[in-house]
């Protein structure tokens, strides 16, 4: 079976790591550099690097700050976050990420530019991704703008509509489970990988590797996207930077 990669999707606020729940309230981390070193000595898959607020509030990527993680990070890197228009896409690159992960631009403005950005920098680096929550009767919808601006997309349908546009990958975001450690949407996931050929990477609620295992044996995903779980101790404890020992992830498979 493959192996499947183990990602900690890393929040930015400003220069700093935060961690969310819900996409609401929010915890100090650290220096991102400072979390970056220690994840190279732990050898993880890859880094993907989010800004949370940077659509919400009309900013552009903080290039200085991704050009310094990007200095550091010996492991592939992915970044999200205000990307709106190919030269700022293209200066993300430029620094050293490999893939870009693009949500509010081509959800509300232009889907379109998933493709410009495809066509141009290759499918394996861009990553569609899609945040989703459930309404009051259990029926899943994309939001966007960091959470804060309802759709009338179907999940499923998106996902499939933005691998034809050519992301070569999706992030697929449950906003209900994340920061909750309860957890993937293993069914949400699922019925995703489903219908696309691309490989999922499954994001929000990861609280231990049995979790990992199931949204990989169970939903289909090949990637986990791991949050709250890599930077504190324990749930409702302080911050520490770890990642699962290679015998914890030898058995996921």
């Amino acid at each position: 079976m493959f192996k499947a990669r183990i990602i900690p999707c890393l929040q930015l606020l400003n220069e700093s790591l935060v961690k969310t729940i819900k996409f609401n309230t929010y915890n100090y981390i650290g220096d991102p550099c400072n979390t970056v070193r220690i994840f190279n000595e732990l050898e993880v898959d890859e880094l993907c690097f989010l800004d949370i607020r940077a659509s919400l509030e009309g900013r552009n990527p903080n290039l200085k700050v991704l050009r310094d993680i990007a200095n550091e990070c010996f492991m592939p890197l992915s970044y999200g976050g205000g990307i709106k228009d190919f030269d700022t896409a293209k200066a993300v690159l430029s620094l050293g990420f490999e893939k870009l992960v693009i949500n509010t631009h081509a959800t509300i403005k232009d889907k379109t530019f998933i493709t410009k950005l495809a066509e141009h920098f290759g499918n394996q680096a861009i990553i569609g991704s899609v945040d989703v929550k459930k309404n009051i009767w259990g029926k899943n919808y994309v939001i966007t703008k960091d959470g804060t601006l309802k759709t009338s997309l179907d999940p499923v349908e998106w996902a499939q509509e933005l691998v034809r546009l050519g992301a070569g990958e999706l992030l697929i975001t449950s906003i209900d489970r994340e920061g909750t450690w309860e957890g993937f949407d293993v069914e949400l996931i699922k019925k995703i990988t489903d219908q696309v050929s691309v490989p999922v990477i499954a994001n929000g609620g990861c609280g231990t590797t049995e979790h990992m295992r199931s949204v990989i044996h169970e939903g289909g995903a090949s990637a986990v996207g791991v949050g709250s779980m890599v930077v504190f101790q324990k749930k409702g404890m302080g911050v520490l930077i770890n990642f699962p020992d290679q015998t914890e992830l030898d058995n996921l498979t």
